[in-house]
C-alpha cells in the first residue's frame, strides 16, 4: 500500500459508469507514481460498475477499494465518502469518464513540492465522447488566489491535488449544491490558500455533446446562484464577475 506520508488516495464517484470504468482503473495501475490507493465510491449504479469494481478491487492486494452506498446521493456526497476514508496525505479526484496521462500524479506530486503548495491543478485538454483529444486546451496560471478564482472558473476537478497535512479533510469535504467543486475550490481559496497551476496538459476532460456542462443557461444558473447563496456576494459584485466569467468560460469552449 505504501507509507500514508507519500501515499496519494484517488476518489472516484461512480455512477452507471460500466462503459468507463475498467479503461478507469487501468488507467491509474499505468501511472509512473505507484504510491497510491484507489477508492471508488458507488452511489447505487444501476449498471455492472459495482460488479466490474469488485472483480478488480479483489486483484489488487488492497490498492483498489470498492465503497458502495445504499442511497443514491449525487457527486458530492459521494467524493465526501471517499474523502473520509482516505488513508493518504494527498488527495485527487478523478471522475470516471476523464482520463489522465501516465506521468499525472507523477509530475503533478513534483510540482507541489516544488512549490512548496497545499493545493495544485494543471492544464487539460477537452476530448470528444471517446477521449480523443480535439486540441482545445485550457491553459492555467501559475497561482490562483479566490479573488481571480470568483472569475476563472479554471480548476478542473479532474487535475486538482490537495496536501491534507496543509488544507484540513474538512474544508474539503463538499458541499451538496449544484458545481459542488468550484464551490469547495472556493471555499478553500477563501481561507487564504493560493492554487498553484501546472501548466502542462495532465489530462483529458471527456465532452459529449449533451453533457450538463454544454448547457449554457445551466451553467450560467449555476454560476449564479453559487454567488449569490454560497459566497453572499452582493448584487453588483455577482453581476461583475460573472461578466468576466462569461467571457473566460467563452473563450475555452472556443
Amino acid at each position: 500500500m505504501g507509507q500514508p506520508d507519500k501515499l496519494i488516495s484517488i476518489i472516484v464517484p461512480v455512477y452507471n459508469a460500466g462503459l468507463y470504468i475498467e479503461e478507469t482503473i487501468d488507467m491509474v495501475c499505468a501511472q509512473t507514481f505507484q504510491e497510491w490507493e484507489l477508492i471508488l465510491v458507488d452511489d447505487c449504479s444501476g449498471d455492472n460498475s459495482r460488479e466490474l469494481i469488485e472483480h478488480r478491487a479483489a486483484q489488487s492486494g488492497g490498492k483498489i477499494r470498492i465503497i458502495g452506498k445504499s442511497v443514491n446521493e449525487g457527486a458530492a456526497k459521494a467524493r465526501n465518502t471517499g474523502i473520509e476514508a482516505a488513508r493518504g496525505r494527498y488527495i485527487a479526484f478523478l471522475d470516471a469518464d476523464d482520463i489522465w496521462l501516465p506521468d499525472k500524479l507523477e509530475k503533478e506530486l513534483a510540482f507541489m513540492k516544488e512549490k512548496q503548495a497545499a493545493f495544485a491543478f494543471t492544464a487539460y485538454e477537452f476530448g470528444d465522447r471517446n477521449a480523443k483529444g480535439t486540441g482545445k486546451v485550457v491553459h492555467v496560471p501559475p497561482a490562483l488566489t479566490y479573488k481571480e478564482a470568483l472569475s476563472r472558473t479554471i480548476i478542473f476537478t479532474t487535475t486538482v491535488l490537495i496536501d491534507t497535512r496543509q488544507i484540513s479533510r474538512e474544508l474539503i469535504l463538499m458541499p451538496d449544491v449544484k458545481s459542488e467543486d468550484t464551490a469547495t475550490w472556493w471555499k478553500i481559496l477563501r481561507s487564504g490558500v493560493t492554487a498553484h497551476g501546472l501548466n502542462e496538459v495532465l489530462a483529458i476532460y471527456r465532452r459529449p455533446e449533451k453533457s450538463l456542462s454544454s448547457n449554457k443557461l445551466e451553467a450560467i444558473r449555476r454560476i449564479w446562484n453559487l454567488y449569490r447563496r454560497e459566497e453572499k456576494l452582493s448584487l453588483p459584485g455577482s453581476v461583475y464577475h460573472l461578466f468576466f466569467w462569461a467571457m473566460g468560460a467563452t473563450l475555452r469552449r472556443l
